[in-house]
């Protein structure tokens, strides 16, 4: 997937999208935090929060496409500073970018 996809990356996340190729299956996640980005419970607060961007469709993952998120160090601060919002606004303009809908909608990629 990393070979084959595409990434973007970001202060605080680092996204690799790879479209599977069955354009009608749900979009696949995958996380990965380690332990640069803090203690335990800091790890799984950015973890909980990435899931929930997701899930509460405040980011929206394109059908058909595998993505792994990758929280860096500065994941932590951005969690702490603006919680979901911070990490979803982020998150989203990521998607974005790696999903060429920056281009499309004639804003800067």
């Amino acid at each position: 997937m990393f070979r084959n996809g595409r990434s973007q990356a970001g202060r605080e996340l680092i996204l690799y999208v790879f479209p599977r190729g069955e354009e009608s299956g749900p979009a696949r996640l995958g996380l990965s935090v380690s332990r640069k980005v803090g203690s335990a419970v800091e790890r799984n607060r950015v973890k909980r929060l990435l899931r929930e961007a997701i899930s509460t469709g405040a980011v929206e993952l394109p059908a058909g496409t595998d993505a792994v998120v990758v929280a860096r160090p500065d994941a932590r601060a951005l969690a702490e500073r603006e919680g979901l919002a911070g990490i979803a606004r982020e998150l989203e303009a990521l998607v974005a970018r790696a999903t060429g809908e920056a281009a499309r909608a004639g804003e800067p990629a």
